[in-house]
């Protein structure tokens, strides 16, 4: 049964009875990361809010694989002055609460991005309130900033922290921390409760963000607007810049999280309001309330909530492009958006990002995603000439650029 089970994976197996028979791959790293992965089908018998429980379990529980490979050199990339191990980050949705950072990195991701994290603890949507799509590798979900709430959360990112410092040289997961900041449903006034979010968790991120791109909070995307974003752009940074900051970097980025429902006015007054007011960074893009080409006839496709996965990919990718133009490049942007594959995020690279989230196809492959996607987008970089990450952000607009030129 277990020689089944390996070369099912894709091993060769060769001689003795299943206990000493030898396995053959690249190396037996890959085999725990495989083997990680291969309960994903019956975790997948459970609803989606259940099976993503029990990963967050599993990942406490220290079942997640730990990377110990080095990342090719060419992965290496430094944004807003901080060194990324490599540009694959977690998006924010898988641990809301902060609770299973070291995991996350261990697995060989280069940043995690925690939240949304809201001021007060809230229940979020009634349930259910996730919905699969796996034929499509889509994933429907209107939680509503399901939070613990800012307390809770910083307890534990204090707690990571301490123990960060106090590691001996090289014994933690290398990588970043992201902090995504959410408002209470209730709450009248948005930009107190972001400042709240940035006073209470900024001390403990190494970047920062105003997410007010979910379809799942009434009233959070008309903070999109441009007077609307630009007030409140403003009192946050004025919170954050009046705090007191130690060490050469100091305060942490500020990125605007926005959604790839946009018109074309509205992605031009988002990139006024960032190059004014001097947001420094975007992340692209969150969920969609559209149902793109047979999502819209699926039966589940009906459900409310924003769409995530592979159907996002083209959608998400396109507004990246177009707010990559309309800054001119001068912003550093996270693409996310149905990335499941080292092309899925070299082609978000080329586009203008220059780094890459993923999550919905996380839930789908498992631990196994992770150095596919790195191993796979190191080659594609080596393939076209690239030495590094950083060589490659926006290198689509160059080629066309120069063709017009010609």
């Amino acid at each position: 049964m277990l020689r089944t089970a390996l070369r099912r994976l894709g091993y060769t197996v060769a001689g003795g009875a299943a206990g000493t028979a030898m396995v053959y791959r690249n190396d037996f790293k890959q085999l725990e990361f495989d083997l990680a992965s291969a309960s994903g089908p019956l975790v997948r018998l459970f609803d989606v809010e259940t099976s993503h429980k029990i990963g967050i379990l599993a990942a406490k529980m220290g079942v997640f694989p730990k990377e110990t490979r080095p990342d090719p050199a060419c992965l290496r990339t430094t944004v807003w002055g901080r060194e990324f191990p490599n540009p694959l980050g977690v998006a924010a949705g898988f641990d809301k609460d902060a609770e299973v950072i070291e995991p996350l990195l261990a697995l060989g991701f280069g940043f995690v991005e925690v939240g949304s994290i809201t001021p007060l603890p809230q229940p979020g949507n009634p349930k259910p309130r996730a919905f699969r799509l796996p034929e499509h590798g889509a994933v429907i979900n209107r939680y509503g900033f399901n939070s613990e709430g800012a307390y809770a959360a910083r307890n534990r990112l204090a707690a990571f922290r301490q123990k960060q410092a106090a590691a001996a040289s090289g014994s933690f997961p290398a990588g970043l921390l992201g902090v995504n900041l959410g408002k209470n449903k209730l709450s009248e006034d948005a930009a107190a409760d972001y400042s709240t979010g940035v006073t209470k968790l900024a001390p403990f991120a190494d970047y920062l963000v105003i997410n007010i791109s979910s379809p799942n909070t009434p009233g959070l995307r008309s903070l999109q607007g441009r007077k609307e974003l630009e007030t409140l752009v403003k009192s946050v940074k004025q919170t954050r810049d009046g705090m007191k900051w130690a060490g050469p970097l100091g305060p942490p980025p500020l990125l605007v999280k926005i959604a790839p429902d946009l018109t074309s006015d509205d992605m031009e007054d988002i990139a006024a309001v960032a190059l004014a007011q001097g947001i420094d960074g975007l992340i692209v893009s969150n969920t969609t309330i559209t149902r793109p080409g047979p999502i819209g006839e699926d039966p589940v496709g009906k459900e409310t909530g924003g769409l995530s996965g592979k159907p996002l990919f083209q959608m998400a990718t396109e507004v990246l492009r177009q707010m990559y133009t309309l800054t001119g490049g001068k912003l550093p942007i996270i693409g996310v958006g149905g990335v499941s594959s080292g092309e899925d995020a070299y082609a978000k690279i080329r586009a203008g990002a220059s780094l890459v989230e993923l999550y919905s196809a996380f839930a789908y492959e498992g631990p196994k995603l992770v150095p596919r996607v790195k191993r796979e987008l190191a080659e594609l970089l080596e393939r076209d000439g690239f030495s590094s990450v950083a060589e490659a952000v926006g290198a689509d607009h160059r080629v066309a650029a120069a063709v017009l030129a010609k």
